[in-house]
């Protein structure tokens, strides 16, 4: 049975990390910006420097950025949390109180979810404001894209974590890799068909290349194409049960082996 108590007080402990320290705000929002105003002004660039029509390849860049880092702070929420609580040394306290494992998955995917939110609204109002791109033009049609997005994002979340405990503090790089490992064959700033042909079935294996591809259609026509949608949500259901339980087994092993005091003690 899962107490929601525990899951809000997990979630409430981070919050006050959050409040208590604007450098962690800082890092919500600068890096996600830069990247922004990188795109945005080469898209700018391409604009007045090439003929053709380039609303819709304009479109295409920034939507496929925002989406990008909806994807990676999904990702992040559970894979740095987790890591604070190896910084601080807190990680036996959580695993010691009755806190179970999906109870400290589903607070560190909230926490994500927060993440995501603060960045979400930054992006979309800098894109208004700064390259006129209305996200909210497309009212609800980009919202089953975006909860994909998420799913995917917890499921190399866990994956990361689990990472982290099977190997310790020296694969902690993977906390920030594993999405960017997954990048080039997502198809985020390019459709699918750029692709070497050997390459296509395997971009088409991952739910967020359908994600990208149903992103740019909703952008373009304004409709929703059920392929990617149901593509998406069918292969999210197995990426994230296969995550779910890659992370169950090796929190039992670490916990069997000794690894997990030996990380929470490093």
């Amino acid at each position: 049975m899962i107490h929601f108590h525990v899951i809000a007080g997990l979630v409430l402990r981070h919050i006050y990390l959050y409040t208590r320290n604007a450098i962690r705000l800082v890092e919500l929002i600068f890096w996600p910006l830069v990247d922004l105003m990188v795109w945005g002004f080469l898209t700018v660039f391409l604009r007045e420097n090439t003929t053709g029509d380039f609303p819709h390849f304009i479109s295409f860049l920034i939507g496929a950025m925002i989406f990008w880092d909806v994807l990676f702070r999904a990702q992040q929420g559970l894979a740095i949390s987790f890591l604070e609580d190896v910084w601080t040394k807190n990680l036996l306290n959580i695993f010691v109180a009755p806190v179970r494992p999906l109870e400290y998955v589903s607070a560190t995917a909230i926490v994500g979810l927060l993440r995501v939110g603060v960045t979400l609204v930054v992006l979309t109002v800098v894109a208004w404001v700064a390259y006129a791109f209305k996200l909210w033009d497309f009212h609800f049609l980009l919202l089953p894209f975006f909860g994909n997005l998420l799913l995917f994002g917890w499921s190399l979340g866990m994956v990361s974590v689990a990472l982290i405990l099977r190997w310790g503090q020296a694969a902690e790089s993977l906390a920030w890799a594993v999405p960017f490992l997954f990048q080039p064959i997502s198809a985020v700033f390019y459709p699918v068909t750029v692709l070497p042909v050997w390459l296509q079935p395997l971009a088409l294996s991952l739910p967020s290349t359908h994600v990208f591809e149903g992103m740019r259609a909703v952008l373009k026509d304004g409709s929703i194409p059920t392929f990617h949608l149901l593509a998406a949500t069918g292969l999210n259901l197995v990426f994230l049960s296969l995550a779910a339980w890659y992370f169950a087994f090796t929190l039992r092993q670490a916990r069997q082996r000794g690894l997990l005091a030996k990380l929470a003690t490093q």
